[in-house]
């Protein structure tokens, strides 16, 4: 038996192979928070906004890669990846039942530290939107110090949102999707069509004819369900720790984040169930 083996065969000897630490950069991440003040619960609020920024990373890797297989006609693929990307807003939703335990008195003692900065700044929450359709060129603002990001939301914009790219696989496998949808400018935020609806309902009224695009259309409404309760607990959070004052990125907070509780990222997969 060799001194870096144990007798159960575990390695005990790193001095040459690579660690678990060494593969998962452990020290760079550790070491990546930098607390302002000295108030205890801003750790907390660090950790917890830098673990969603991880899980979103993850996202967008799945949606990109969902999109890819359905422009591929690889339906069941993308089902995957779709799935797995309402586990990760789950975890995202998750993550702020760690944050409401911060007091609205805890957060004061450190909150004037963060000065301008916010969420509402997240180039990849931003990026999440704009793949799932929600694109409104105007967010690309907060953006326009760092070209690099901007060249990269920009891109986003230019390329099929998740919902175009299953409505033209849905024209490819036969069904009637109205040809004014499948040649839009895709740039533009999704705007709800009663031909979009009733190709929908054409899926619903046979999901065994259309199975393909029935499963690809559930799994967009468990993605937009989660993303809706993100948002929802996203409010909630914000209204439990800082009430209705305005956000640290100059928003009017409470009201602008209720606001964006009303945008529908699919809304004829939600509108079809009143039809059928």
């Amino acid at each position: 038996m060799t001194q870096d083996h144990q007798p159960d065969g575990a390695v005990t000897d790193f001095g040459a192979r690579m660690s678990y630490g060494d593969y998962l950069s452990t020290d760079q991440i550790l070491n990546a928070q930098h607390p302002r003040s000295s108030a205890h619960d801003e750790m907390l609020f660090i950790i917890q906004h830098q673990t969603s920024e991880l899980w979103m990373k993850l996202a967008l890797y799945e949606l990109d890669a969902a999109r890819r297989a359905i422009a591929a006609d690889h339906g069941a693929e993308a089902s995957k990846m779709l799935a797995r990307v309402a586990r990760i807003m789950e975890q995202l939703n998750s993550a702020w039942d760690v944050l409401r335990t911060m007091t609205p008195s805890e957060y004061t003692q450190f909150r004037d530290d963060l000065g301008q900065s916010s969420g509402f700044q997240s180039w990849q929450y931003r990026l999440i939107e704009y793949a799932a359709g929600n694109r409104n060129a105007a967010m690309l603002k907060p953006h326009a110090h760092r070209p690099d990001l901007t060249d990269r939301l920009l891109a986003e914009l230019a390329r099929p949102s998740l919902y175009d790219e299953v409505l033209r696989r849905l024209s490819r496998m036969g069904l009637p999707v109205p040809p004014a949808i499948l040649s839009r400018d895709v740039s533009q935020p999704w705007q709800a069509d009663e031909g979009v609806m009733a190709v929908w309902e054409v899926v619903y009224r046979d999901p065994q004819a259309w199975w393909e695009a029935y499963d690809l259309a559930e799994k967009l409404v468990d993605f937009e369900d989660y993303f809706r309760r993100w948002r929802f607990n996203h409010v909630t959070t914000v209204e439990r720790v800082i009430g209705f004052k305005r956000g640290t990125g100059g928003t009017a907070g409470i009201s602008y984040l209720k606001r964006m509780l009303e945008v529908e990222l699919f809304p004829e997969l939600w509108r079809v169930r009143t039809a059928l």
